[in-house]
C-alpha cells in the first residue's frame, strides 16, 4: 500500500491549523531579509538544484532546507549548506527568506514561515493527470461526520496557499494553462520558462549525456551485463491505492525471459509516495529497483535509458526529449479518468494502443526491441509528443526562471554587477 494519500495528509493539516497560526503570528513580527531557501519533496535534486546552480553562481546566499540524514548526506556531498527544516532553525531560516524555491510544496521548507515570503514554485512534472483545485483528490478527507465541509475547508485552504507563489513556471503555453486552472493563478505569476528540472536532458552533447546517465545507474543499481540495454518501468501514484499493473509471478517469468533474449534489464521505479509489490518472485539480475531511496532523482538517468514503460507519468513528456520509445501499460485507465482526471483524453497521449495487461506490453516491448522500424516509429511518437508541450529544449530554463524571478523586484546579491 502507498505511504501517503491525500486524505491521511489532509486531515494532518487540519489539526494543524493552530500551529500554522502561531507560525502566521511569528512571520508578521520577523523582517525577512535577502538569503533564498531551496526544498525538495523528492531529496536534493529536481528542479530546486538547477535553480540552486543557477542562484548560487550569481552570489546569492542560500541554503537548502533538509527532512532526512539521507538528504543532508547528498547535500554535503554537492557541498550544498543545509539545516533541519523541521527545527527550530529552519523556522527562523524560512521566516527571514527573502526567495523560498520548492518543488512539490510548501511543506518542502518549513511550513510553518511560508507566508510573507516570495515564493517560487517550480513543480515537478507536466500535468498528465489532473492536480490541485483540478483534482477531486486533492481534497479528500477521511469519512467522518461533516466531511463535505471538511473539503470545502481543504479547498479554501489549498487555494490560499496557492495564492502565495509568485512565479510558477511552465513549460510551454499548453502546460501553463493546466497550472494557472490547478493553482488558481493567473498568467502574470505562471511563466512560459521551460523547466528546469529537464536543462539536464538537453545540455551537453548526447553521447557525453548518455555516458554520464549510465555511469549513475551503474553506481546506483549494479553494472549491467556488457552490451545491454535498459528499460525503465515508472508507475505513478494511486493516493494510497495499489498499482493494479504489479506484475503476478506468471508475468514475471515472461518479462525476465524477454529480458534475457534481448539482452535487456529492467529498472522499477515505483512512485516516492508509493509502495507495491514490484520485487519477482526469483531474483534476477535482470530486474534492479530503482525507487527514489536508491536514485532521489531519475532525471539524470533518463539518457542512459533506451525505452520507458508507464501509465501516467509526466516521464512520458519528458523522454521525448531524447527520441525515446514509451510503451504504456494502463489497466485502470477508465476508472482513473473518472477517479483523478486526465487534462484532455488519455488516447491523446497514449495513443489507441496503450496495453491494459502485461501480456499485451511485452508483445510490444518485444516488437521494439527487435525490430528497427518499430523502435523508430515509437520514438517519432514520443518525440512528436514532447514538442507539444516543451517550448524550449536548450538546457537554459533554469536561467529563464532565474531571470522571471529577477524580473519581479528580486534583487541581485550585494557586489554583483
Amino acid at each position: 500500500m502507498a505511504s501517503f494519500s491525500f486524505g491521511s495528509g489532509n486531515a494532518a493539516k487540519l489539526l494543524r491549523i493552530p500551529v500554522y497560526a502561531i507560525g502566521r503570528l511569528g512571520t508578521l513580527l520577523t523582517p525577512r531579509g535577502t538569503r533564498w531557501v531551496f526544498g525538495c519533496g523528492a531529496g536534493i535534486g529536481d528542479g530546486a538544484l538547477a535553480l540552486w546552480r543557477i542562484a548560487t553562481a550569481e552570489g546569492h546566499d542560500a541554503v537548502w532546507l533538509v527532512a532526512s540524514e539521507r538528504e543532508q548526506t547528498d547535500a554535503h556531498a554537492l557541498g550544498i549548506p543545509t539545516l533541519a527544516k523541521s527545527s527550530l532553525r529552519g523556522w527562523w531560516a524560512t521566516a527571514r527568506a527573502g526567495v523560498l524555491v520548492v518543488t512539490h510544496g510548501l511543506g518542502d521548507v518549513n511550513r510553518y514561515a511560508v507566508a510573507g515570503g516570495f515564493v517560487v514554485q517550480l513543480w515537478h512534472g507536466i500535468p498528465l493527470k489532473r492536480i490541485g483545485l483540478d483534482s477531486p483528490a486533492t481534497t479528500q478527507v477521511p469519512a467522518v461526520p461533516g466531511a463535505r465541509y471538511l473539503r470545502r475547508l481543504i479547498g479554501l485552504l489549498y487555494r490560499a496557499a496557492a495564492q502565495r507563489i509568485q512565479v510558477l513556471p511552465a513549460a510551454s503555453d499548453r502546460s501553463r494553462g493546466r497550472l494557472e486552472s490547478a493553482f488558481a493563478l493567473g498568467d502574470a505569476r505562471v511563466v512560459v520558462t521551460g523547466e528546469p528540472r529537464v536543462d539536464v536532458l538537453s545540455s551537453g552533447s548526447s553521447n557525453d549525456r548518455r555516458e554520464a546517465a549510465s555511469r549513475l545507474l551503474d553506481e546506483t543499481a549494479g553494472p549491467r551485463p556488457a552490451g545491454s540495454r535498459a528499460l525503465l518501468y515508472a508507475p505513478t501514484w494511486r493516493d494510497g491505492a495499489e498499482d493494479p499493473a504489479v506484475p503476478t509471478a506468471a508475468e514475471w517469468v515472461r518479462i525476465i525471459g524477454l529480458l534475457e533474449s534481448q539482452n535487456a534489464v529492467l529498472y522499477v521505479r515505483s512512485h516516492p509516495l508509493g509502495a507495491g509489490g514490484y520485487q519477482p518472485p526469483l531474483p534476477s539480475a535482470r530486474v534492479r529497483m530503482l525507487g527514489s531511496e536508491v536514485l532521489a532523482d531519475v532525471t539524470p538517468a533518463l539518457p542512459g535509458i533506451d525505452a520507458l514503460i508507464t501509465d501516467y507519468s509526466s516521464l512520458a513528456y519528458d523522454v521525448g526529449l531524447l527520441d525515446m520509445p514509451v510503451l504504456y501499460l494502463a489497466p485502470d485507465a477508465e476508472e482513473y479518468a473518472l477517479t483523478r482526471g486526465f487534462y484532455g483524453r488519455y488516447t491523446d497521449v497514449a495513443g489507441d494502443d496503450a496495453a491494459r495487461t502485461w501480456g499485451e506490453t511485452i508483445d510490444q516491448l518485444t516488437a521494439v526491441l527487435s525490430d528497427e522500424r518499430v523502435f523508430a516509429e515509437r520514438s517519432r511518437r514520443s518525440t512528436t509528443l514532447s514538442a507539444q508541450v516543451h517550448a524550449f529544449r536548450d538546457g537554459k530554463n533554469s536561467r529563464r526562471v532565474y531571470r522571471a524571478i529577477r524580473a519581479r523586484g528580486i534583487p541581485a546579491p550585494k557586489g554583483a554587477r
